[in-house]
């Protein structure tokens, strides 16, 4: 492997971290290379200042992104290392990628890496089809490898509870000044870069669905297309409540929905709980977790839906040149 080998991956690795998720598609990332290594700050420019004003979210979309490049490395021959908050005086500078080596790309690279580009959020309605029990597991496991936990909601009880909350939360969302303009402002109704295309949210959510979703003012659902009745949901979390947890939870949610898509299931990801303080409390209690949950995750076979777009490598390749602190 060339040094001219390494300037041509670092790009690459780039392209594959920007198709990460992040809520309303914000892409709240920049990244900066080096001669042998990638550099990833957040973007306080394109936090959500109402739904998520202590920058959770942000760096749970920026452990994504690492997650992405380190899999694109991998698939490029690269072997790396990832140094999360590598500055201590710059709480922007949120990873610092560096490749060590030469590296042979194993299968489980090149699943994962084949799933980046084909992962999207995929808001419709999902087939009443369950999830095979080795791919459940799968999932747990691709969460646990990133030093994150996954729980998976099964049975009435824990889906009423879960259900409860994210209405809870929704309402409280909607009654708090200045969100629901916010979320108007990443409606996209013309070809953009970045936010969520009116298509791509969803149908209008309707009272009989089980599972509150954001309305992003898509269009009513024909006749005969509800959502599940038992629908495959699942809450992921890391093992603390700060700011390094948070993106080390981005890392576990990407894997576990890369494994997800390389298992033929469609994604979508639900916020709100996690956006309301007191619900998110409720739900760490729910759930019997020592730690705080990240981003709840919704499963299912589906029929393909096109991807969201994202900004050209052009576009992220920057860095604030003033640091901002987006600690809690």
């Amino acid at each position: 492997m060339t040094r001219a080998a390494l300037r041509t991956a670092l790009p690459a690795a780039v392209r594959a971290a920007v198709r990460a998720p992040s809520v309303h598609n914000t892409q709240p990332w920049r990244f900066r290379l080096g001669i042998d290594n990638i550099d990833v700050y957040a973007d306080p420019d394109r936090q959500l200042p109402v739904a998520d004003p202590d920058g959770r979210a942000l760096r749970l979309s920026c452990g994504a992104a690492v997650f992405n490049a380190r899999v694109a490395l991998a698939h490029l021959g690269w072997a790396s290392e990832t140094v999360l908050q590598p500055d201590a005086a710059d709480a922007l500078h949120v990873a610092r990628i560096h490749v060590t080596g030469p590296h042979s790309a194993t299968p489980g690279d090149e699943e994962l890496h084949a799933a980046i580009e084909r992962r999207h959020s995929n808001r419709g309605p999902f087939m009443d089809t369950a999830i095979p029990l080795t791919v459940r597991a799968r999932l747990v496991d691709a969460a646990r490898v990133e030093q994150c936990w996954l729980d998976l909601i099964v049975g009435p009880v824990a889906q009423d509870m879960v259900a409860e909350l994210v209405h809870a939360a929704d309402q409280l969302l909607l009654a708090t000044p200045g969100y629901q303009a916010e979320l108007a402002s990443w409606i996209r109704d013309q070809p953009s870069p970045d936010g969520v295309p009116r298509g791509a949210g969803g149908p209008t959510p309707e009272p009989q669905d089980l599972l509150t979703r954001r309305d992003f003012g898509g269009p009513s659902r024909p006749p005969g297309r509800d959502y599940e009745t038992d629908p495959f949901v699942a809450v992921l979390g890391a093992y603390g409540d700060t700011p390094f947890d948070d993106l080390q939870a981005g890392q576990g949610l990407q894997r576990v929905l890369l494994t997800a898509t390389a298992n033929g299931l469609a994604t979508s990801l639900m916020s709100q709980p996690v956006e309301v303080p007191a619900i998110r409390e409720q739900l760490r209690l729910g759930l019997h977790r020592g730690a705080a949950p990240q981003i709840l995750l919704r499963a299912g076979y589906a029929v393909a839906a096109g991807t969201t777009p994202r900004r050209p490598v052009a576009d992220v390749l920057a860095v604030p040149t003033v640091p901002q602190s987006t600690r809690r």
